[in-house]
């Protein structure tokens, strides 16, 4: 039997559930701890009694999104900033337009962030120098 559950990281832990059950959740420090506990709740529960054979657990990991607001967050800057970098084509493709605005991968946001930064400290450090 196969049983079909989300994963997402969610204000620094994990959380875990399953689509049919809302009853069966899960959450963790780790990725790895709150499979653990998803697989426990899961075998708790009279669904794994009934199959009558083994389960197959498909967990489909949620991916974290960025709006405006978590984009500025992260780039350590106003939302106005981010919207002019978004403009001027200078910022990451949202994977999203919604009628609510735009939306990233954050780890897309975060990788741009990185680089961003290195390339500003590299500026600082050739007109200081």
């Amino acid at each position: 039997m196969e049983i079909r559950a989300w994963m997402r990281q969610r204000g620094g832990r994990w959380v875990a559930g399953i689509d049919e059950d809302p009853e069966i959740r899960a959450s963790a420090a780790t990725r790895e701890r709150c499979l653990q506990a998803l697989r426990r709740a899961l075998d708790r529960t009279p669904r794994k009694a009934a199959s009558g054979g083994p389960l197959t657990l498909v967990v489909e990991v949620l991916p974290s999104l960025a709006g405006v607001a978590e984009a500025a967050e992260v780039m350590g800057w106003d939302k106005r900033r981010v919207i002019t970098y978004i403009d001027r084509g200078s910022f990451p493709e949202p994977v999203q337009s919604l009628a609510s605005g735009r939306v990233w991968l954050r780890a897309d946001v975060e990788r741009y962030a990185a680089d961003w930064h290195s390339r500003f400290a590299m500026r600082r450090r050739k007109s200081t120098g």
